[in-house]
């Protein structure tokens, strides 16, 4: 079903692609559209999920470099039963994560500094669990291309700008058409985004709240993120809103509310349905997610060397 999904996602943005290829340059903008859409779609299968680690910079750690960080994804994922994705840490203020990879044998799994420093044991691991249910409900591949391709189109958009409005260019709406193409490029890759995002946000909370076994840790934890990301700037994040609805909680300033322009779901919802769960299931609000043999260390974080492979024993989260 999922790729269904893609599938239908990917038509549709490449027919959007074209449509506004069209507004813009006619039947010559609209295939050269569709060729660009076309080598784009190939493109974004392949290699989306490194493009969105390279736009945030991320860092991938092991079990030498981050010790107990890793642990946990190591875990959860033998919970889950998932392959080991890659494990990344983003130096980067605010506490915020995401998962990424065209399937669970590819998948990757990124935290910012910010939530390793912020968040304690088990609201991390109930983040770490929310992000390894998009990888085991298939939704990564779908949420980075739609990253990679709605950037995109909200660039076409832009272009409509500079290159749009020529009266030879075979475009029978002329400035009109060129208008339109401004303002509908960014309007419909917004709509696509909080198409994919709203719903499996949920989904995605449930199943990693089941993973975990900490439905109260993950909505703790929902509650710090989001407080959080409403004073603390992600200054990549601003740079590249395409990608914002790949992250636990909107990195983006101004998105508070669970409204019709909103990327993800008012964390308030998201909190009471984990409760919700909690008090139906009390097994699962028990069970903590540290495993049985795990030794806590003490907790601190380097303000520099994060993850990068240096030499010294202090690289990784509570290391």
């Amino acid at each position: 079903m999922n790729l269904i999904r893609t599938a239908m996602l990917l038509a549709f943005m490449t027919a959007l692609f074209m449509g506004i290829g069209l507004l813009i340059g006619g039947r010559g903008g609209m295939m050269i559209a569709l060729l660009i859409a076309i080598g784009m779609n190939v493109f974004s299968y392949w290699n989306s999920d490194r493009l969105v680690l390279r736009m945030y910079d991320a860092q991938e750690v092991d079990e030498q470099s981050a010790p107990e960080y890793y642990d946990i994804v190591r875990d959860l994922a033998g919970r889950a039963g998932l392959p080991m994705p890659r494990v990344y840490v983003i130096n980067n203020p605010q506490p915020n994560a995401f998962a990424t990879g065209r399937n669970p044998q590819n998948a990757a799994v990124a935290a910012s500094t910010g939530l390793l420093q912020a968040l304690t044991y088990d609201e991390v691991a109930g983040v770490m669990a929310h992000e390894l249910a998009h990888v085991q409900n298939r939704d990564t591949l779908t949420m980075t291309l739609t990253a990679t391709l709605a950037g995109a189109i909200s660039m076409l958009g832009n272009f409509a700008f500079f290159f749009g409005g020529n009266r030879d260019n075979n475009n029978p709406l002329g400035f009109i058409g060129t208008l339109a193409a401004m303002i509908i490029a960014p309007f419909a890759a917004m709509m696509v985004q909080m198409a994919i995002s709203r719903t499996r946000e949920y989904a995605a909370d449930r199943r990693g709240a089941e993973i975990c076994g900490q439905p109260l840790a993950l909505a703790s934890a929902l509650r710090k993120i989001a407080g959080a990301a409403s004073h603390v700037p992600n200054a990549a994040a601003e740079r590249n809103p395409a990608t914002a609805h790949m992250f636990i909680i909107n990195p983006l300033s101004g998105e508070r509310m669970d409204n019709l322009f909103s990327t993800h779901p008012a964390t308030e919802n998201r909190i009471a349905a984990l409760e919700d769960m909690a008090s139906h299931v009390p097994d699962l609000s028990t069970r903590s997610a540290m495993p049985a043999t795990a030794t806590r260390k003490a907790r601190s974080v380097p303000s520099t060397g994060w993850g990068r492979g240096r030499s010294d024993p202090s690289k990784g989260p509570w290391s």
